[in-house]
């Protein structure tokens, strides 16, 4: 059977999440988000709000956050650190759940853990600042200051754990098949371009 999945990267307040919610429900397919956090957090230890923070987001927005985080003790974690032992389980969740068949996967460099399958729809979501806290400051009620200062945040720590564990450019065309500007498309055209790949 063919796996046909499509993986969704996104900057913060692009609307990628509702996206991919919106492409799986209109292809009737699985979108794995939560699902995707408590089996890591199963098969973890970790508490799902944990996974959930850490499971696509660098310790800090600092570009030293990985070099200098202490390492694990042998025998715990397989000696990796928190991170890394974190990376390689989430890793292998994606891929069961790839297994299972078609579906949509948001965030956590799904592209990269599927890299090996072929029938991979590889995605980058973006938007214009100015929509982008628009979305920000509508859903989390935050002020344009905080919304701009969370979105600066948020892309930071996103770039640094993707870059970090891919060796690839985070929001770069050489490292997902297609970036898609909302703001010049319009959400319904995006989930309808996607639809569309998906079907040809």
């Amino acid at each position: 059977m063919e796996k046909k999945i499509i993986t969704i990267s996104r900057e913060f307040g692009s609307g990628g999440r509702t996206i991919g919610h919106k492409v799986a429900e209109r292809l009737g397919i699985p979108f794995y988000d939560k699902e995707l956090v408590n089996q890591v957090a199963l098969e973890s230890g970790f508490a799902p709000k944990f996974v959930e923070e850490h499971g696509e987001h660098s310790p800090s927005s600092s570009l030293f956050s990985y070099a200098f985080a202490p390492q694990g003790v042998p025998g715990v974690m397989n000696g990796l650190s928190t991170a890394d032992f974190l990376w390689n389980i989430q890793c292998n969740v994606i891929l069961q759940l790839a297994e299972k068949g078609p579906c949509v996967i948001v965030g956590r460099c799904g592209n990269y853990a599927l890299r090996s399958i072929n029938d991979v729809t590889d995605l980058f979501i973006c938007a214009n600042m100015e929509d982008r806290i628009h979305r920000i400051m509508e859903r989390y009620h935050f002020s344009e200051k905080d919304a701009i200062n969370a979105i600066h945040s948020t892309d930071k720590r996103r770039k640094h754990y993707y870059e970090n564990y891919t060796h690839q450019k985070w929001g770069s065309i050489d490292s997902h098949q297609m970036l898609l500007n909302v703001s010049r498309l319009g959400m319904d055209r995006t989930v309808e371009i996607i639809k569309q790949l998906y079907n040809h």
